[in-house]
């Protein structure tokens, strides 16, 4: 491996492991204060809707275009880094795992959505 590509990934990941720690305590932080706001709620007789925000099609259909994004961009890199390093062909085949589990969770949102549509009508 080159120094630059050795120099790149020391840079990411000195940069990359504070940035997901800080990430991480924030969405914490978000979290304990919907449940907060929730409880106040509560306490107040408001009627309080315990159901995520996002329905379980729509979580599956992020889940599932962030995981294809993902893996396409991961393909698309290592499809460049081959240019300088042929060895990187063998990690481009790697994309194949997200894009999968990505194409799942497609499919997993349309099934719940028909069986919605089902129970529905």
């Amino acid at each position: 491996m080159s120094d630059n590509v050795v120099g790149l990934a020391a840079v990411v990941l000195a940069l990359g492991f504070p940035f997901a720690a800080v990430w991480a305590w924030a969405w914490q932080r978000d979290r304990k204060m919907q449940g907060e706001v929730r409880l106040a709620a509560l306490a107040r007789g408001m009627n309080v809707s315990l159901e995520p925000e996002l329905g379980q099609p729509a979580v599956s259909r992020r889940a599932g275009i962030l995981l294809v994004a993902g893996s396409l961009g991961y393909v698309l890199m290592m499809g460049l880094l081959t240019r300088w390093e042929p060895d990187a062909t063998e990690a481009l085949v790697l994309g194949i795992v997200p894009f999968a589990i990505g194409v799942g969770f497609f499919i997993d949102a349309y099934l719940i959505r028909r069986d919605l549509a089902r129970r529905a009508s």
